[in-house]
């Protein structure tokens, strides 16, 4: 029990001296190990940047002068684009214009265009488009006729205030056959096809298509240089059959179906529609 009794238990303490110097030491090594690593980072990035430099003069230097583009090819190449981009519109694929037909052609849709008459007016569009095209109506083939004539300006025309609604009343005629309320840009295009498939004429309400019927006539006739296709659909009926023989002309009828007819108007003299007019049926309806 002596020898237990005798036991001594020395606990060592770090002097606070000793702290302190210790921490000094670490801190001025990490201060200088920082520094030697911001000397060498330095450097590193100046060697990198000095042979990036030398690399661009080089290639530069080596470089044929006649790869580099001149101003008068930029002038060109900036021409070239802006004639690209201006340039006439290409036609709908012909694929593309086949489907259309033929789905229009097939859809069972009431009061669609028959196949033959929507064939026809869709032959001459191929020929046409795309091109200035006045449609008078607007019915089931109203986006087809759009379509076909991608790129071009379509225009629809109906009697129907919701559908079309004029956005001025510009021109007046003492001819009660004209059609005065249209917007004045209309007069002023050089129309390439003008379809007349519309007002209505079905019933006795209805209004016919004698007033379209006379004003596509004299578009046509404005128009100066070329021709312009005309369509009339419902042909076979009295009215729209004598407008077309009084205003587009016999003569001027190139194609015809049962009910759809053609005709190819230039520009004529400014006192008559037809040469070989034989009646003055006509002057009696422009000034009754």
């Amino acid at each position: 029990m002596k020898g237990v009794n005798s036991t001594r238990l020395i606990l060592l303490q770090p002097s606070s001296n000793h702290k302190q110097g210790g921490n000094g030491v670490n801190t001025s090594i990490s201060i200088s190990v920082s520094h030697h690593h911001r000397i060498w980072l330095i450097g590193l990035l100046s060697f990198i940047t000095f042979a990036s430099l030398l690399t661009l003069l080089s290639t530069t230097t080596a470089r044929d002068p006649s790869d580099l583009p001149s101003a008068s090819s930029s002038t060109a190449a900036v021409a070239s684009a802006r004639s690209a981009s201006y340039g006439k519109p290409s036609p709908l694929p012909a694929p593309v214009f086949d489907a259309l037909v033929n789905y229009a052609a097939s859809s069972n849709s009431t009061g669609k265009m028959r196949e033959e008459d929507l064939r026809a007016v869709a032959g001459v569009l191929r020929r046409r488009a795309p091109c200035n095209l006045l449609v008078f109506g607007i019915g089931h083939e109203t986006p087809l006729w759009r379509a076909l004539n991608h790129g071009g300006r379509t225009v629809f025309l109906d009697e129907n205030e919701y559908y079309c609604r004029p956005v001025q009343n510009l021109l007046f005629s003492d001819c009660r056959l004209a059609i005065n309320d249209l917007p004045n840009q209309l007069y002023d295009v050089a129309w390439d096809v003008i379809l007349v498939d519309g007002p209505k004429g079905h019933a006795p309400a209805a209004p016919g298509r004698m007033s379209a019927i006379f004003t596509a006539a004299v578009m046509a006739r404005s128009r100066g240089r070329g021709h312009t296709d005309v369509l009339v659909h419902d042909h076979d009926r009295e009215a729209e059959r004598v407008c077309s023989a009084e205003f587009l002309c016999p003569e001027n009828l190139v194609a015809a179906t049962p009910h759809l007819a053609h005709f190819l108007i230039r520009a004529g003299p400014a006192d008559e529609f037809c040469s070989n007019r034989t009646s003055t049926a006509g002057d009696a309806i422009a000034t009754s």
